[in-house]
């Protein structure tokens, strides 16, 4: 059986390693070890704060609602319950958006839930 030398593909393995751990701190930029564990590591916080961050965002759409709210007279669940009676199917994400950017348009919405 003929010999198989692999140093190319070693060194393009911890090259592609290597890069993307480029910018991380301390030894975990240049040393094997620990570079591999950082990408792990960093694969891992990436793939829960993806899931993180819709929760985050639907608290912050909830709170800009309920700002929206309270300047009405409503809280943010009776705003919500009203809204649901009257078959007005608008997700928390456009509620949030038309309330920080268009509040005349909510604000024409709320009054039509409210007769």
């Amino acid at each position: 059986m003929t010999r198989v030398k692999r140093g190319v593909t070693h060194v393009k393995r911890r090259n592609n390693l290597l890069a993307d751990v480029k910018g991380f701190r301390w030894g975990r930029k240049n040393l094997i070890k620990l570079a591999k564990v950082a990408i792990t590591k960093a694969g891992a916080h990436a793939y829960f704060d993806r899931r993180k961050k819709k929760s985050n965002f639907r608290a912050l759409w909830q709170i800009k609602i309920g700002a929206f709210a309270k300047q009405h007279d409503l809280s943010y669940s009776r705003m919500i319950d009203l809204l649901k009676k009257a078959d007005i199917n608008l997700d928390r994400k456009s509620l949030a958006d038309l309330a920080a950017n268009h509040p005349e348009v909510l604000t024409k919405i709320i009054e039509q839930t409210r007769s």
